[in-house]
């Protein structure tokens, strides 16, 4: 009797084999951070990174409270955000729908900064670049969109606020299961994305899809090789798209300056879907945080490729 197993699922052991490698990879830098994170957190010392942000929320336009909702977002994720925004709602004067719009966008480019970007540091790309990259950008973001709205007197309907914190913080114990979920959903994520990459790659829509994409994304300095990741990435996040990148990194299939580029796309606007309609809970507009965030991510990273992209080729070097 053969021991061979059939084509299919010799292709879904690959799949689960090539998700598990990658997740490893991305677990070694996760796991540590969001305990690190947790314990700052109980420790009450998130609140210390909103002093020196404070001031900068008047350049902004919104008030200085807004500084620390931005600094749990760098400090954590965006949920963990949006509920310190709730909680401080009732302390400050009513926000508009435009200063609510710029307070998302900023949370939206620079969030969970600690996991995001030792990621991003996991696929060859500087962790302090890529972090002052999301730090600039926001604040850079966050200024524009602000001198528009005022400029032209827009979105200055009070925002709605339809997103309420929960009663309490979570236990040790349910913080802990919600974040094991969060992993195990990650791997999930991942392996469907591995397979559904085989598949299109086998039906060559893959090849199809690259191609539609090459004249554009060349604008951003990406190439052929990490263009469809890079489109994953921005729909689904940075986790997802770098950890693919990393597999193509590792079997040498993409370049430096490719990566560069990519990375730094999905660092300014990634999750598109997802983090944006979360931002309308506080009562964001979806001119600001999809279409004002993509089209300026698009146009830094144009120019920053163009500044200091590496010569696209040279295979991409990851650190133990």
């Amino acid at each position: 009797m053969s021991t061979s197993l059939p084509p299919l699922a010799r292709a879904a052991r690959t799949v689960a084999a090539d998700a598990a490698r990658i997740c490893l990879d991305l677990f070694k830098i996760m796991v540590p951070i969001l305990i690190g994170v947790k314990i700052l957190k109980e420790l009450g010392w998130i609140a210390y990174l909103a002093k020196p942000l404070a001031p900068l929320m008047g350049l902004v336009g919104l008030p200085p409270e807004c500084g620390l909702t931005w600094a749990t977002a760098l400090a954590n994720n965006l949920y963990a955000a949006l509920a310190v925004h709730a909680a401080l709602v009732p302390t400050m004067a009513p926000l508009s729908v435009a200063q609510a719009t710029v307070i998302a966008t900023m949370m939206l480019i620079a969030h969970n900064m600690f996991v995001e970007g030792a990621i991003a540091g996991k696929c060859g790309v500087g962790f302090w670049g890529q972090t002052v990259l999301r730090l600039c950008g926001a604040f850079g973001c966050g200024f524009l969109l602000n001198a528009v709205f005022s400029g032209l007197g827009l979105l200055t309907d009070p925002a709605p606020m339809l997103f309420t914190p929960p009663a309490a913080d979570a236990g040790l114990g349910e913080w802990a299961y919600g974040e094991v979920r969060n992993l195990v959903m990650i791997y999930c994520v991942i392996a469907g994305l591995v397979g559904l990459m085989r598949a299109l790659d086998h039906l060559g829509v893959t090849k199809l899809f690259e191609t539609a994409l090459v004249p554009f994304l060349r604008l951003m300095g990406i190439g052929r090789a990490a263009a469809t990741i890079t489109v994953i990435g921005l729909v689904m996040g940075l986790a997802y798209g770098s950890g693919l990148i990393l597999l193509d990194i590792q079997q040498g299939k993409v370049g430096r300056r490719d990566v560069f580029s990519a990375i730094s796309l999905m660092s300014l606007s990634h999750a598109l879907i997802e983090d944006t309609l979360l931002m309308y809970l506080i009562g964001a507009s979806l001119w600001g945080t999809f279409v004002g965030r993509l089209v300026f991510s698009l146009a830094v990273v144009a120019v920053l490729s163009r500044i200091v992209g590496r010569p696209a080729g040279r295979p991409a070097v990851v650190g133990s």
